[in-house]
This record gives C-alpha cells, structure tokens and sequence, in this order.
C-alpha cells in the first residue's frame, strides 16, 4: 500500500468550495481511500488522506483524462499552489520521515529552505 496525507490551506473563506472539488467520485483506479477532511483548527484548511493499492497507481492516477482536466482548468481555489514558489518532494519513507531517513530529509530541508549568511 501507498499513502499520502497533506493539509490544503483555501482561500480564506472559500473551504467549502475547494473540498467539493477535491472530493472524488470513486473512479480512480487502485485508489482504496480518498478522505477529505476539515482541519477544525482552520477554517481555511482541508486534510487529505489517500490511500492507494501502491505508488504506481497514484502516479497513474495522475495521468488520467480527469485529473489532467482539473489541473488544466487552474481553477482559483488552487491557483495559490501553482506558482513556481511551490515544489512537490516525494520521500522514500513512511509517515515519520525524520526517524526513518533523517539525513535524506535534513539535505532536503537544508536544500529548500537555505540559510542567508550573517
């Protein structure tokens, strides 16, 4: 099994409408679950749990005709995570990064967020 979970932060406001995006009709193939949850400590921010059959089958989902459509339409509760500020890193590892490959996610960091000279 593969799984992924992240925290979506909306357009203030606009929680609502991003989640009803987000929330999918069961037709992506090996995914075993896909849970959009509200972060009662945000009213801006949505958690999203996903598990699938293994990492083959969410980067295929990726790929399909509807995921590239939602994608391709920019929709504006999205837009904010589309900039080229953002960057998606995917981690050989479980849930707790920092105990299973340390290192791996020290260089990372230390690569991301660089630290200005004094």
């Amino acid at each position: 099994m593969y799984g992924l979970i992240g925290r979506i932060k909306a357009v203030a406001g606009k929680r609502a409408e991003l989640a009803a995006v987000l929330v999918q009709d069961g037709s992506m193939p090996g995914c075993l679950s896909y849970v959009v949850a509200e972060d009662p400590a945000d009213t801006d921010a949505l958690w999203v749990t996903e598990v699938w059959v293994d990492q083959a089958a969410h980067r295929a989902s990726l790929q399909l005709p509807q995921v590239q459509a939602a994608i391709a339409s920019g929709h504006p509760l999205g837009r904010a995570m589309a900039g080229p500020e953002w960057q998606f890193v995917e981690l050989p590892t479980g849930h707790w990064p920092m105990f299973s490959i340390p290192d791996q996610l020290a260089d990372l960091l230390d690569h991301l967020l660089p630290v200005e000279p004094r």
